[in-house]
């Protein structure tokens, strides 16, 4: 019977040790959702193992199928560049597919609300609640232009308002969302971070945060983040198993 593929996550990494913390619980919360799937976890810069080690063990093992899952909510840098370039210096006996980033998805605000609720909020204080949904930032307008639109699609499910930022590269920031949604008249405001995983820039977002009633933490290892890791895997692994009659 042909072996699974295996699910390569690839994060970004970072200095900060509770980066890496959280993309190891993340996928721990992968595995126990699907027992039997070989998950492996590379990382692009500061953290180990780097992706080009890990592919280059699984190939010695002699695994020849490979789902490579970027841990990235937008099409951004990273996923148009970065990624494929890494993927392409791969040994050559490895048959790769990367699979879609995680965002949009219906599942990543479940997990933000799930986040918000943690905070202390309710269904109940929807309606009177202004959100900040807050994100790392981009020079990509492609990037910038999803971040906005999942804040006119959030919108829609019953906050008073919602509204994007950014902790680099893009306007508006945190703090200056926070501020127009006082002026809008919301009761509360809330920062919900669109972010994975810990790191300096959450940390900048959490600062703009000050002046918010709510900060809800990251995403982390939400079970939803969990499920949607998986419907990426099974979308990119399904044309490779067509390819082999599977």
């Amino acid at each position: 019977m042909r072996q699974k593929p295996v699910l390569l996550v690839i994060a970004h990494g970072s200095r900060d040790p509770r980066h890496a913390a959280t993309v190891h619980a993340l996928v721990r919360r992968v595995r126990s959702l699907r027992p039997g799937l070989r998950v492996e976890t590379g990382f692009l810069d500061f953290n180990v193992p780097s992706v080009h080690g890990v592919l280059e063990s699984l190939a010695a093992e002699g695994v020849r199928d490979v789902v490579a899952l970027p841990l990235l909510l937008t099409r951004a840098f990273h996923a148009k560049a970065d990624i494929p370039a890494v993927l392409r210096d791969a040994p050559p006996r490895l048959r790769i597919r990367q699979a879609e980033v995680l965002g949009p998805s219906p599942l990543l605000l479940s997990a933000l609300e799930r986040r918000l609720y943690e905070a202390g909020l309710t269904p109940a204080h929807k309606s009177s609640t202004g959100v900040v949904l807050a994100s790392a930032g981009s020079t990509d307008p492609e990037a910038i232009a999803v971040i906005a639109a999942i804040a006119r699609e959030w919108r829609h499910t019953g906050w008073c308002a919602v509204r994007p930022a950014f902790a680099s590269a893009s306007l508006p920031r945190t703090e200056d969302a926070v501020r127009e949604l006082r002026e809008l008249g919301c009761a509360r405001v809330a920062v919900a971070p669109y972010v994975l995983a810990p790191g300096f820039l959450p940390d900048r977002i959490a600062r703009g945060a000050a002046e918010a009633d709510v900060l809800a933490d990251v995403l982390g290892p939400a079970p939803e983040v969990g499920r949607l890791l998986l419907e990426r895997y099974d979308a990119a692994r399904a044309p490779m198993l067509a390819a082999v009659g599977a």
